[in-house]
């Protein structure tokens, strides 16, 4: 990697192109303005990218439950022809979820996928996974969590990426920074997780923590009502997917498929009128 992440290409484009899974996607930050429905980290640092630097262009093509190989065989390609100059990655969270899933085989793939983004040239930025406290079963977990963040340190420099190192970031301990499902981040967490990610591309920004209260200690009739809809609202929900076959994200395309130059006002949410985004499209102007 150079000196500069955010450095353009040799034609002056400046391109970021988002992959993985939910995470990157953006679920538990709801926008019904915005493609299925959720904002995000990554538009949110895209938004705050073209505001350092006008002339971004921004695709994202994470979508929710995928596992590592589909990031591999559907999101890498169309990446890589998109000539990126910044790409994030997070990949891999779903498998470790996997019954059965051989981490180490899983972490030989992830490393290959890697080596191919960092070929390119573009600064490549990895994550290492939360310790999601959700249930004292997935505790059970932790161990595959453990080698998949040390695995991805090691890769990271390897190939001389930049890491956000989110295991470490102890704002992630309040339960307010996570949605409903426990599993995925509130708006709150997507916000404070692209501040961190712009610090870590030296972008300037005013993403700060949120100053909240002390969390209000809950009875343990509250804790346990609370228990029962999680298991009945996410839980019971997600192992009857399982036992389907089907997943959350089946159904649905890539949030901005294609990149389109980011407005440096109004943000994203500007290209929604679909004039605008014609208009916007780098293939529609020529560009």
């Amino acid at each position: 990697m150079g000196s500069n992440p955010l450095r353009s290409d040799r034609e002056g484009r400046r391109v970021f192109v988002a992959l993985g899974d939910s995470f990157t996607e953006g679920v538990g930050d709801r926008d019904e303005r915005l493609p299925n429905g959720v904002r995000g980290w990554a538009d949110r640092v895209a938004e705050k990218l073209a505001k350092a630097g006008p002339g971004w262009e921004y695709a994202n093509l994470a979508i929710r439950s995928k596992r590592l190989r589909h990031v591999i065989t559907d999101q890498l390609e169309p990446a890589l022809a998109m000539r990126p100059t910044l790409i994030t990655l997070y990949a891999g969270g779903n498998d470790i979820l996997d019954i059965g899933t051989d981490m180490a085989a899983l972490m030989d793939e992830y490393e290959d996928l890697v080596a191919r983004l960092a070929g390119t040239g573009a600064t490549v930025v990895l994550f290492t996974g939360f310790d999601v406290k959700v249930s004292a079963v997935l505790e059970l977990l932790k161990k595959r969590n453990t080698v998949y963040n040390q695995r991805v340190r090691e890769i990271s420099a390897k190939y001389g990426t930049v890491l956000v190192d989110y295991w470490c970031l102890d704002a992630f301990h309040d339960r307010r920074m996570w949605d409903s499902d426990r599993l995925h981040m509130s708006k709150a967490g997507h916000k404070y997780l692209a501040g961190q990610v712009l610090d870590q591309l030296g972008v300037p920004h005013k993403i700060r923590l949120k100053d909240w209260d002390p969390p209000a200690r809950l009875s343990l009739r509250e804790w346990e009502q609370r228990q029962r809809r999680w298991v009945n609202d996410w839980v019971l929900p997600l192992f009857g997917r399982k036992i389907r076959g089907v997943t959350l994200g089946d159904a649905l395309a890539p949030r901005w498929p294609e990149p389109v130059k980011v407005p440096r006002k109004r943000g994203l949410k500007k290209l929604m009128d679909r004039d605008s985004v014609l208009k916007n499209s780098p293939k529609a102007s020529g560009s």
